[in-house]
């Protein structure tokens, strides 16, 4: 490929509106999850100790829906990148405290799965960049 048509994909609105799906894909589907299963997501709040239960999965679902669409619309995408970002770092301190599990195996498991969230962390910082810029 060359370097005029990776500017040309780089800058075609279809590229930039899939990479924002893609991005957002594991927050507006879990949103979505959440809607179609509120017990679900009540209990799941409680399991974690999160309460009043009902109000952090309200909460959850807004951020995951309303961050998705403003990062995906490209409004404001700073800002719900923003809210992401930050539900997703407290959200993988609460579900996934690897330094605190005692089989190795498990432990193994729990920590890629932080880090897996490390990295969406980035990925949403640096769509907060951009779309701070672009704004």
């Amino acid at each position: 490929m060359t370097q005029s048509n990776l500017a040309r994909l780089l800058a075609d609105r279809r590229f930039v509106l899939a990479s924002a799906i893609l991005l957002t894909l594991p927050y507006w589907s879990s949103g979505l999850l959440k809607l179609a299963d509120w017990h679900g997501a009540v209990g799941e709040a409680a399991h974690f100790g999160l309460e009043p239960a009902v109000a952090v999965a309200a909460l959850t679902i807004l951020v995951q829906i309303g961050g998705s669409l403003l990062v995906i619309h490209g409004r404001h995408a700073w800002l719900g990148a923003g809210a992401l970002g930050v539900f997703t770092a407290l959200a993988t301190l609460i579900a996934h405290p690897f330094w605190q599990v005692a089989d190795p195996m498990l432990r193994f498991h729990e920590r890629n799965t932080f880090l897996e969230h490390v990295g969406l962390i980035g990925g949403l910082m640096l769509a907060a960049a951009i779309g701070r810029r672009e704004a």
